[in-house]
């Protein structure tokens, strides 16, 4: 499998990181290097000391010069242990910080945050791995969050479809129901059985291209053509709606995987006329900046608020909370995570009743 090439930021990111590492582990052992130093420098200052006073020499009442080596063994000793006692109180103190507190981590306690005190946080180095640790526990904070979202937002979504079934399935068994009633309980309980299959595929999907890192079977096709495609395959849903589409699109060519597009393009269509009422408009336009290709997808008649601008992209969140509006809540994260595998930029605008996402996509 061929390796993605890194890009000159990328590149200049892990050369600064790679040097951030070095200078932290040159530190290290500068300081352990300059404790050795210090104790034995101590400790032959003391055995001078002791020579010069003529404790240690050859006179009578002087001790033996044999006796220098283990004197100077033990003061080494002693200040090395002090010293190595006062580098665990003061220098070390950050790193005991560091590992309380990824223990806290992964006991479950996802608010716990590195605290910037002392000099060595002003080190470039320590500053990197408490930055780092910060992002890893606001990460898994964000990841929980989502997750017990995810809990409450798929079970309202599961069990809504699930009651109409058992409810329309429990009146057919009483019987006593004319003709046109037994059709039309069937109709519904066949939709809701439908909705259920498709929120299945949704989630295997979203699974699907999560797990996916790199882009396979990129081929080269008419981008308009697909999104006419696109717009086709969801008539269903609205050519009973008197809505009118407003058109722009250049014949232009991409080189990228047909299917992961064909999928960004149905997902962001049927979210605008989800929200979108009878008469209103969808505005599709396909244009070409330099090197990339740039795609609108617009809708009238709904807004989405400041609050909800930043989370519109992640799984299962809705911003109609009381789930009246049919969706699962994955189509949008789907689309992000498409785009992403890319390697180009979805945004959203939505200001005076117009909602418009902007995709924007490399050639190749």
């Amino acid at each position: 499998m061929k390796k993605r090439s890194l890009t000159s930021e990328e590149k200049r990111r892990r050369k600064q990181e790679r040097s951030q590492r070095g200078r932290m582990t040159l530190l290290l052992s500068t300081a352990i290097f300059c404790g050795l130093l210090l104790a034995i420098g101590l400790a032959a200052l003391i055995v001078a000391v002791l020579v010069f006073t003529d404790v240690i020499g050859d006179s009578e009442d002087a001790m033996h010069p044999i006796y220098i080596i283990p004197i100077m063994a033990g003061c080494s000793l002693i200040i090395g242990t002090g010293l190595l006692i006062l580098l665990n109180k003061v220098p070390l103190r950050p790193f005991k910080a560091l590992v309380t507190r990824t223990n806290q981590l992964a006991a479950g306690d996802y608010s716990v945050r590195m605290e910037p005190q002392g000099m060595i946080y002003n080190y470039a180095g320590f500053k990197e791995l408490s930055d780092s640790f910060n992002k890893l526990a606001e990460e898994l904070q964000n990841t929980e969050m989502l997750r017990s979202d995810f809990v409450n937002n798929f079970s309202h979504e599961v069990k809504t479809p699930i009651v109409s079934i058992a409810g329309f399935a429990k009146l057919l068994r009483k019987g006593n129901l004319t003709e046109a009633e037994r059709e039309q309980y069937l109709i519904v309980i066949e939709e809701e059985s439908k909705r259920l299959a498709r929120m299945a595929t949704n989630v295997l999907y979203l699974t699907k291209v999560e797990n996916q890192s790199i882009l396979t079977n990129k081929t080269a096709f008419n981008l308009s053509e697909q999104i006419r495609s696109a717009i086709l395959l969801l008539e269903n849903k609205w050519s009973k709606r008197d809505l009118d589409f407003e058109l722009e699109l250049a014949e232009l060519q991409i080189i990228a995987n047909e299917e992961l597009l064909r999928q960004l393009w149905i997902n962001l269509l049927d979210n605008a006329l989800k929200f979108t009422p009878d008469g209103g408009k969808i505005m599709v336009k396909v244009a070409e900046r330099g090197e990339k290709l740039q795609v609108w997808v617009g809708n009238t008649g709904s807004e989405i608020s400041p609050t909800h601008m930043d989370k519109i992209f992640r799984k299962f969140y809705q911003t109609d909370e009381s789930h009246s509006a049919e969706g699962s809540g994955v189509g949008l994260a789907i689309a992000k995570r498409v785009v992403d595998l890319h390697r180009g930029t979805i945004g959203v605008e939505s200001a005076d009743m117009i909602t418009t996402f902007l995709v924007e996509l490399p050639k190749k």
